[in-house]
């Protein structure tokens, strides 16, 4: 039977904190307390003003499909939303709905690939982006990075390993999993080495919003010929609603739009109708309470791993994820984060997950829930380094 599996698969790396997501599960149906720090899931609910909004249109009964770019009036309110916060024109017609930032990926990149390009990303990231490239039957080359350029490729690094096969670059700013910004002289000087070497330039933001300091730029305002990933996931909070968008160059808007058609159809109506509220004033102030709280969290937790004497290199912008080096100790951060699950119950998710550069030294910390519960999360670690 494994014969009938698509050779495509083999290079579809798994997600290893699923395994440590299924073994909290089951400690926690034994009765064990276990804190999460693992999943990239805001704690608070959906605002209720999106709530209300899906509620209302599924009582009308009428949850029909949508045009396969989206809700006319939603891809408005977006363009709208680009205008009023980063202060640039972006035509309705370039932005897509999607479902999720996944589905997002897959259109960019589907209408871009082919068979045996490249696309260049830094180590450590995402890893999902990769397998959706894997996915397409074309490779990733992953450019390792550090905290001296804030874990963020640069031109110079797309320069130096540009290839025969390259066809584009993808950033993510701010970054999963450490939570830094490019600068913005940064990724003007990215977008425009990408563009000048003829490739397609991809810049996944779904973490806009969650910044804390300073705003991040969007590809954007330096380009039109960029593919831009966003999603109401993570600032907006609308995980389980799948709901993404993405902004295409305008001579890929008819092959994204007749891609869209063939795969999703259209995104889930019902999640579409509930967006609308996303951009209402009192879902923006309920928002940007939500994202004070947020670097309230990420100041106590990255102090409070300090002290413990992981290191930290670089203090996140953005997002809400801590990438702190382990390597004081252990040299296996896999059997680290089993351990810290097993022994005093707090999941967090490990480097392997995110490539394989110095991957066995890292673990990622999500501030993703209350500082009462990061506080007993530090209590229990550092009662189980001591131990070490």
């Amino acid at each position: 039977m494994t014969k009938r599996v698509a050779n495509r698969m083999a290079d579809i790396s798994p997600f290893y904190v699923m395994a440590l997501l299924q073994r909290a599960k089951e400690l926690e149906q034994q009765g064990k307390d276990i804190i999460h720090m693992e999943i990239g899931e805001p704690d608070f609910p959906t605002p209720e003003p999106i709530v209300q909004a899906g509620i209302s249109l599924i009582g009308t009964g009428e949850v029909k499909y949508t045009p396969a770019a989206g809700l006319p009036q939603l891809r408005e309110k977006i363009a709208q939303f680009y205008h009023n916060t980063y202060k640039v024109n972006v035509p309705k017609e370039r932005i897509f709905i999607t479902p999720g930032a996944s589905g997002a990926f897959l259109l960019g990149l589907g209408a871009s690939l082919n068979p045996d390009d490249e696309v260049l990303m830094a180590d450590p990231c995402y890893p999902c982006n990769s397998n959706f490239v894997s996915l397409l039957n074309a490779k990733t080359r992953f450019v390792p990075v550090n905290e001296a350029n804030d874990y963020q490729l640069t031109a110079a690094d797309i320069k130096n390993h540009w290839q025969a096969k390259t066809k584009g670059v993808l950033i993510a700013s701010p970054s999963n999993p450490t939570g830094t910004l490019i600068k913005a002289e940064v990724l003007q000087q990215t977008i425009n080495q990408t563009l000048d070497l003829g490739g397609c330039f991809f810049s996944d933001e779904i973490y806009h919003g969650l910044v804390y300091g300073k705003q991040a730029a969007t590809a954007l305002q330096f380009s039109d010929d960029v593919f831009v990933i966003n999603s109401f996931s993570k600032y907006f909070g609308m995980t389980g609603w799948r709901i993404g968008w993405l902004v295409v160059p305008e001579a890929f808007i008819e092959p994204v739009e007749k891609l869209a058609q063939n795969l999703f159809i259209s995104t889930a109506t019902h999640s579409q109708y509930a967006a609308l509220a996303a951009f209402e004033p009192e879902t923006l102030i309920e928002l940007e309470r939500r994202r004070v709280e947020f670097a309230k969290r990420r100041d106590y937790l990255y102090q409070a791993l300090q002290d413990l004497g992981f290191g930290l290199e670089a203090k996140p912008e953005g997002a809400f994820y801590i990438y702190a080096n382990c390597a004081k100790f252990t040299d296996d951060s896999f059997q680290f984060a089993r351990d810290l699950l097993e022994t005093i119950g707090v999941a967090v998710t490990p480097g392997k997950d995110f490539g394989n550069n110095r991957e066995n030294h890292y673990i990622r910390f999500a501030y993703t829930t209350s500082i009462e519960r990061m506080a007993e999360a530090i209590a229990r670690i550092e009662t189980f380094i001591g131990r070490i």
